[in-house]
């Protein structure tokens, strides 16, 4: 990694230029969480095929690409098990004061039929070739979004249940924009076990090697890789989106920032990206293709901020290839690990290869790495009270902010960068017994921008508390949801990096 020998000075020098803020934000964000939000958009009767089962044969469906723009078309796959009568709403996901959703369109009555579970195809591939149920053209004035179809059965008789699922989509644009929000998809794919018990994880050879293909073209099932974590079937079909990246997305909305959205298949060249002036990893964020890497380590040597509000993030090689009928970025598979300088990622190599892909060292770009043992739970315990993503919390040396590092952080500071600082580290507790390192760092990019990582999955459950939204918990640990110090820090790095607030709700 190339800097300017300037680059080695204190931050408050380096970081001047994020410091010219924008006369003021664009307005759209906060135009559209004006709108009157829906009471009515949560899942309220979900039937799953069994007790501890992964799908809702009942009513499930998916769409035909992760992410769509305003004018194209978006197809969208349903079955009903028995086939029924159903209805789709279309919601975009938001603050809208303090509902979290707006209904913005209503497809229905359509007529349902039971569609195909897949045979496996090699490497296991579950690839669904349904028909279409319906099509949707994403209208002009639908902002970028994460927006959840949700699917309700319309059954003949009042006295009758209904039963639903969700769809999700994001929608993005072309515009300049202070932050660029990037959904953790092909991690949502990578754990999703539709239609029993088939992900990533769940080879016959085992569950950390190259073996298993999965595909885009199937539902989203219950996560249940994360019942110990996350155990709420009343978000099936959202992937991991309401679970661990709704309270960010709820957050920025709320107080009006300027974001716009964009999947991982959408990072494979860093044209979007160098259009705004930070780029956000969210949650558990842990399946790159190679060119996304390379692509964001362009946006850092041109200026953009990076702010991995993540954890586990950049952690396995992830190849996309197109689906059978040619659409591309619809299969992706473990390649290989990140991390070729170190020696876990040679022991991963022994234990699990060989592996056909290996990335490059992952903490020069976000400033720590992923350890081994890599999850548990734990308290972010402040190191470098003085620093400015501290500024204005009043905390001190030693205080803990308990239960936000989980359920998978970042270690191994990569002091190899110059001005490169610690701010906060500890010890999470795997198992509740044995302890494993974990660190958050700070650097300065080469033109006068920044490189933050918070080095932990929960970091957005202390941000806000969305309708619907269940807090997770891991190794006997859980975050307690919003705390003003972790608002106030994301606030500082947000307006460090240029993004100003519209409202101060």
């Amino acid at each position: 990694m190339k800097f300017s020998t300037r680059v080695a000075v204190t931050l408050c020098v380096v970081l001047t230029a994020s410091t010219q803020l924008s006369a003021a934000p664009s307005p759209l964000i906060r135009q559209e969480n004006a709108r009157p939000g829906s009471d009515d958009w949560q899942l309220t009767r979900v039937r799953l095929d069994k007790s501890d089962g992964m799908r809702s044969p009942a009513i499930e469906g998916y769409c035909s690409k992760q992410s769509v723009q305003a004018g194209e078309s978006l197809d969208i796959f349903v079955s009903t098990d028995p086939p029924s009568k159903y209805k789709v709403e279309f919601f975009r996901t938001g603050y809208y004061g303090g509902k979290g959703a707006r209904l913005i369109q209503e497809t229905g009555p359509l007529q349902g039929i039971a569609q195909p579970v897949p045979r496996p195809g090699e490497k296991n591939l579950h690839e669904c070739q349904w028909k279409a149920s319906t099509q949707l053209t994403i209208p002009a004035d639908w902002l970028s979004g994460v927006y959840l179809g949700r699917l309700t059965t319309l059954p003949e008789s009042a006295d009758d249940p209904y039963w639903q699922s969700y769809v999700i989509f994001i929608v993005r644009d072309d515009r300049p924009a202070d932050i660029l929000f990037q959904c953790s998809d092909n991690t949502w794919q990578a754990y999703n076990r539709w239609p029993t018990n088939y992900s990533v994880y769940t080879h016959p050879k085992g569950g950390q090697g190259p073996w298993a293909d999965v595909s885009f073209d199937r539902p989203y099932g219950r996560q249940s890789q994360y019942n110990a974590i996350v155990n709420d079937p009343l978000s099936v079909g959202s992937g991991e989106f309401l679970s661990f990246e709704q309270p960010m997305s709820y957050f920025l909305e709320q107080h009006g920032y300027d974001v716009t959205y964009c999947s991982n298949s959408d990072m494979l060249t860093p044209d979007r990206g160098l259009k705004c002036k930070s780029f956000l990893s969210v949650g558990h964020d842990e399946y790159w293709d190679i060119r996304q890497f390379n692509s964001v380590s362009k946006m850092r040597d041109e200026g953009v901020n990076l702010m991995f509000f993540s954890g586990n993030s950049v952690c396995w090689v992830t190849p996309f290839r197109a689906s059978s009928d040619g659409r591309p970025n619809r299969i992706i598979f473990r390649g290989g690990p990140y991390g070729a300088k170190l020696d876990y990622a040679e022991e991963r190599e022994k234990e699990h290869g060989p592996f056909p892909e290996r990335g490059p060292d992952e903490g020069l770009l976000m400033g720590a790495r992923n350890p081994e043992p890599i999850n548990g739970g734990g308290d972010w315990t402040i190191t470098n009270p003085g620093h400015w993503v501290f500024e204005g919390t009043g905390v001190k040396k030693g205080d803990r902010i308990p239960g936000l590092v989980g359920w998978e952080y970042h270690a191994r500071p990569a002091q190899e960068i110059p001005g490169l600082e610690v701010v906060a580290e500890g010890r999470a507790w795997v198992g509740g017994v044995t302890r494993s390192a974990w660190a958050a760092t700070v650097y300065p990019g080469p033109k006068n921008n920044f490189v933050f990582n918070a080095a932990t999955i929960f970091w957005c459950q202390d941000l806000s508390m969305p309708p619907g939204h269940t807090l997770p918990w891991s190794h006997w640990s859980r975050p307690h949801g919003p705390d003003a110090r972790v608002q106030k820090i994301t606030h500082n790095l947000l307006q460090k990096a240029g993004a100003l607030p519209a409202s101060k709700d």
